[in-house]
Parts: C-alpha cells; structure tokens; sequence
C-alpha cells in the first residue's frame, strides 16, 4: 500500500512532524512518500494519505488548495488529517478552553467533509523567535503586542504522542488491508480532538 504524507510548513517544524509520522507507517510495512504539498504534482498512485499543515490562524493557504484540487481522489481513499500549532506546556488557555479544541481551524469543518477525514488531530507545534517571519500574516501576527504570551518560545512537540497517533493510522490501514479495502471512511469530527500521550 502506497501512504503519502503531504505537508505545508514555514519554518520545518511541521516538516519534521510529517517525517515522523512517515518513518513510523514506514516501520509497518506501508511504502511511504513524505512530500510538501507545492511539490506534489500527482496523487493518483497513492492508496492512503495523511495531510497537515503549521497553523497560522488556520492552515496555510498551499495546504487548503491541495486538499481542495484533489478532492475527488482524496476523498476515495483512507484519509487522515493534522495541524501543527499550539505552543507551550498548558492544555488550556486562560479561559480554561482546551487549546487544542480552540486550536482546530474553521477550514477543517469544509475539508474534513470533503474528503470524508477520518480523524484530525492537533499537535503541540514549535517556535523559534529569531527565525525570519514568512509572509504577511506570520509578519503581522508578531507585531500585535497581545500575541506575545500566545508566542512561548520553545519546542513543545510531543514525540512520543506522534509515534502512537501514526501507529494507530498504521494500524486502520491493516485492518483496511485484511479486508481487502472494503472500510469505508466515515467523515470527520471537526470538534473532536484525539487525547492521546500528549506535538508546529
């Protein structure tokens, strides 16, 4: 079974998640491609896909128009989502919300419906303060004097919560395999968010 493993980043982070996710359904048995979603031209070969992006006030505009120019083949595979982008050690925000819960982009409720996503899951991202903003949002967004306690410095990715979110896809797709790809997928939960060990 061909999985790929498509991703939108600015500064790699996210990049590195994709790469985990992808060595671990690679460790399966599955033939794994991770690729950044401007670079992947075609996805008519793969037979399962997991997509992501960094969140910068929702996903990044390359990774909502990937999804969306290939919605018809995406939505008749086995599909997975992700998002990269709460930052700090607290679970929750100064309300008292689940961060990941606020974390989940408006996007996801269109896209996930779509391609009828079989979960998507939210993980502690990273930021790194001297790194070069890209783009005017990003730019933007470190100006406001507000967004400053939202912008913790630090790695704040969870490898260990990774490993067991891409074990548990490995595992579908066996079940998937065993049934000679007869599962159908049944669409997403915008709201749910997986709580798992607890990974931008």
């Amino acid at each position: 079974m061909n999985v790929l493993v498509a991703y939108a980043t600015h500064h790699g982070a996210t990049r590195e998640i994709a790469e985990g996710i992808g060595a671990t359904l690679g460790q399966s048995g599955l033939h794994v491609s991770v690729e950044q979603v401007d670079r992947t031209r075609d996805v008519s070969g793969y037979d399962a896909f997991v997509i992501g992006s960094a969140l910068y006030c929702g996903w990044l505009k390359e990774a909502t128009e990937f999804v969306r120019r290939n919605r018809a083949t995406l939505a008749r595979h086995p599909l997975w989502l992700f998002s990269s982008g709460p930052l700090g050690t607290s679970p929750t925000d100064p309300q008292g919300r689940d961060v990941r819960t606020t974390a989940v982009p408006r996007e996801i409720v269109e896209l996930g419906n779509a391609v009828r996503a079989r979960d998507h899951h939210v993980f502690f991202g990273a930021y790194d303060p001297a790194a070069k903003p890209v783009g005017f949002l990003e730019r933007a967004f470190r100006l406001v004097p507000n967004n400053a306690a939202i912008l913790q410095a630090g790695d704040f990715r969870e490898w260990g919560e990774i490993k067991t979110w891409a074990a548990t896809v490995a595992g579908e797709l066996a079940t998937d395999r065993s049934a000679d790809g007869k599962g159908v997928a049944p669409a997403v939960d915008p709201t749910r968010v997986t709580e798992k060990e607890t990974g931008r």
